[in-house]
């Protein structure tokens, strides 16, 4: 009988890639670990149980056939284990890296529940496709047999993407609009280099022009061109924009300099660190160097923004939390390496106001928790007793995104929207209130995941793709 390659979790222990030392990784926003060695990453997909029911999977959006290319892995089969991870996703290095494996696939592993640590799926998953990339197995996109047809992508972050690249394949001309200078949206923008190195974004993007799609870039919709205008130069329009108007926080002084959105500082500090000129930077206005720095919000982009702050050189970063740190939305593994990296978190406690102009202090008041809320995490009340006030020199609003008011901004009344501003769509087939216009990723199920973006790019695609096929008009609006 052939040696079997898997189920080695009681023999091999669970490994990830090493971390650098907190107080090297903290000056610089190169990532803060490598990938594996050959060896080391064969050895770790090894100790896949090989479920019959892989949960895994299961949790995961793209349902990726995970045990799968875990096998091919540890039998050093790594060319087939990436053609098989990139048949469910456009980007899985991306998701190697930044998707929350502790909440989904690794969070979901029978070993881990046996207690003997979950495979280290997001790592295996950076090691085979950067292994691909650095031997040339990534092939260039191949555009389908032309239809005729042309689509418009508006937002060129993972969702737009990932719908631009399954709909090149079908042989649409693909034209991506987006109000930034570079494609990634919040890949590009939002998610600092220590989790995400900007070249890893812009090998995809190239890739993707490369195979014809067309990128329209400092485009503005309403302001350089209507929706109606896209849908009379398209056959088919899709809505990908992502939700980036950041949640107001109702308290004194909140308008003073120097409180600020964390989408704001996080954009100057990633154009920054492309080489931009970047004033606000510059002037200190976006800048944490030589700042007690307070950033308010428990969720990832807050981890983001202190770590971010700690690379700035602030002279002490504290986050501030209202819930405890058993309820906060953010991964685990982010706060760990944030506390690593010298970041104070103050647990149950909420600002009350901010002093000064420009601000000098915040006035902290401490929370407790209470009966759990609709999203099945104890809600947060106040706690009576005297607020603290805490020095700040800058403060980092980081307490989520909502949808802007796109039928404003588009100039286009008569698209459907909920109460929260999310783009209403047709639950079968994903199109808007607009004949030929779909919409997709956080614009419709509100702030979420990469990985979600890439699931709708994924299905919207495939869903326009049966709308342009059924068309009865046949290259009237062809690029």
């Amino acid at each position: 009988m052939a040696h079997e390659p898997m189920l080695k979790f009681v023999g091999t222990a669970q490994a990830y890639p090493a971390k650098r030392a907190a107080d090297s990784r903290a000056s610089d926003f190169q990532e803060i670990a490598d990938r594996y060695a050959h060896l080391a990453g064969e050895a770790q997909a090894a100790r896949c149980s090989q479920c019959g029911v892989p949960y895994c999977s299961v949790h995961c959006p793209l349902h990726n056939h995970i045990p799968d290319w875990l096998r091919l892995t540890a039998e050093g089969r790594l060319r087939e284990a990436y053609e098989l991870s990139n048949a469910t996703s456009t980007m899985p290095e991306i998701c190697g890296r930044i998707c929350p494996q502790d909440r989904l696939c690794e969070g979901n592993c029978v070993i881990e529940t046996a207690g003997h640590g979950a495979v280290t799926i997001g790592a295996v998953e950076k090691f085979i496709t950067d292994t691909a990339w650095d031997n040339g197995w990534v092939e260039p996109l191949l555009a389908g047999p032309p239809t005729g047809r042309s689509v418009a992508i508006i937002g060129a972050g993972p969702a737009g993407l990932a719908a631009a690249e399954h709909l090149c394949g079908l042989g649409h001309a693909v034209h991506v609009y987006d109000r930034h200078d570079r494609a990634g949206g919040l890949l590009t923008y939002g998610i600092p280099g220590f989790k995400l190195e900007k070249p890893v974004v812009m090998r995809r993007i190239d890739r993707l022009a490369a195979g014809g799609i067309e990128f329209h870039q400092n485009v503005e919709i309403g302001r350089d061109v209507t929706l109606n205008e896209l849908r009379d130069r398209h056959d088919g329009v899709l809505i990908a924009t992502g939700v980036y108007k950041p949640r107001a926080i109702q308290v004194s002084g909140v308008e003073v300099s120097g409180v600020v959105d964390a989408l704001d500082y996080l954009i100057a500090s990633n154009r920054q660190c492309f080489g931009d000129t970047v004033p606000e930077f510059d002037s200190g206005a976006l800048n944490a160097a030589g700042k007690h720095v307070v950033v308010i919000g428990g969720g990832d982009t807050a981890m983001d923004c202190v770590r971010t702050a700690v690379r700035q050189g602030a002279a002490s970063v504290k986050c501030l939390y209202r819930r405890d740190r058993a309820n906060m939305p953010g991964s685990q593994r982010e706060v760990a390496n944030a506390e690593e990296e010298g970041v104070e978190f103050v647990w149950l406690a909420a600002p009350e106001g901010f002093a000064g102009d420009p601000v000098q202090s915040v006035s902290v008041g401490r929370m407790r928790l209470g009966a759990p809320d609709a999203s099945g995490r104890r809600a947060p009340e106040p706690d009576p007793g005297a607020a603290e006030e805490m020095p700040a020199d800058l403060v980092i609003k980081a307490l989520g995104f909502d949808a802007e008011p796109l039928p404003v901004l588009f100039d286009a009344p008569d698209l459907r929207v909920t109460r929260w501003g999310t783009v209403v769509v047709d639950a079968a087939t994903m199109q808007t209130s607009l004949p030929g216009v779909f919409a997709a990723g956080d614009i419709v199920r509100g702030a979420s995941l990469v990985v979600w973006a890439l699931r709708d790019g994924r299905d919207v695609a495939a869903q326009m793709g049966r709308y342009l096929r059924d068309l009865g008009k046949v290259g009237r609006k062809a690029a």
